[in-house]
């Protein structure tokens, strides 16, 4: 073998390595291994790989670049032991980041043993979420205080359904007064792509009744739980499907 194909086999064990200890992160362990013993062994096993290395390119006479391979991955598996002790702190960092770039993203919960998410509260200081409505996605603002899962015409059309041909007849109360809506049944509502439930009666809002989709009890307390965590806001569905 080669020095530059054995390169290439160490990289592509790092790279299982990384991967199996994300994994081992998500679902506690595996095969009843810990995360943690899981690192320890990653990081071990990158300083074998490199002995290894520069055993190999000490035999084809290239001991210099063995050298820097060494350090490299000294380097490497020093940087994965400290971002697995501050993984939390990381995925808190990224969180924010992302909610910024892209608000209403939902980030699975860390360390969450079933569904979960969590959503970053917007600048507003509502919670606006970008829901999946029959494999169609649109924005949607929480609102606990509505009873039901509440789509504006524009949203429905986006979601499939069929606006002009819905029966108008529920009296509903909305920040631009009182008004008409459409009883509908959603196939699907999905979050995160892990909390989902089917199934889901909503309204279909008339025209100029309402400025955003409205996410509702009629879908939230099928969840196993929600609250509020300062800034986030928390949705577990249940393990056992919708």
């Amino acid at each position: 073998m080669t020095g530059e194909r054995f390169m290439w086999v160490v990289v592509l064990a790092l790279a299982s390595g990384v991967a199996l200890m994300a994994v081992a992160v998500q679902r506690g362990e595996i095969a009843g291994v810990a995360p943690g013993d899981i690192a320890h062994l990653v990081a071990y096993g990158a300083l074998a790989l490199v002995a290894g290395a520069a055993t190999v390119a000490a035999f084809t006479g290239r001991l210099a670049e063995a050298l820097k391979a060494l350090l490299l991955w000294v380097v490497i598996a020093g940087t994965i032991a400290v971002s697995y002790s501050f993984r939390y702190e990381l995925h808190a960092a990224a969180y924010r980041v992302l909610a910024e770039i892209a608000p209403g993203y939902a980030v699975p919960l860390a360390g969450a043993s079933g569904p979960a998410v969590e959503v970053a509260r917007a600048r507003d200081g509502d919670f606006n979420i970008r829901v999946e409505v029959n494999d169609a996605r649109i924005p949607m603002l929480v609102d606990t205080g509505a009873s039901s899962v509440v789509l504006t015409p524009d949203d429905a059309r986006t979601v499939g359904l069929p606006v002009d041909f819905l029966r108008y007849d529920i009296p509903i109360d909305t920040a631009n007064g009182r008004g008409k809506a459409a009883s509908v049944v959603l196939d699907s509502i999905s979050i995160g792509g892990s909390i989902q439930e089917r199934r889901v009666p909503a309204l279909v809002a008339s025209e100029g009744m309402l400025k955003h989709s409205l996410l509702g009890m009629s879908f939230l307390s099928r969840l196993e739980s929600f609250e509020i965590r300062g800034e986030k806001l928390v949705l577990r569905g249940k393990t056992d499907g919708g």
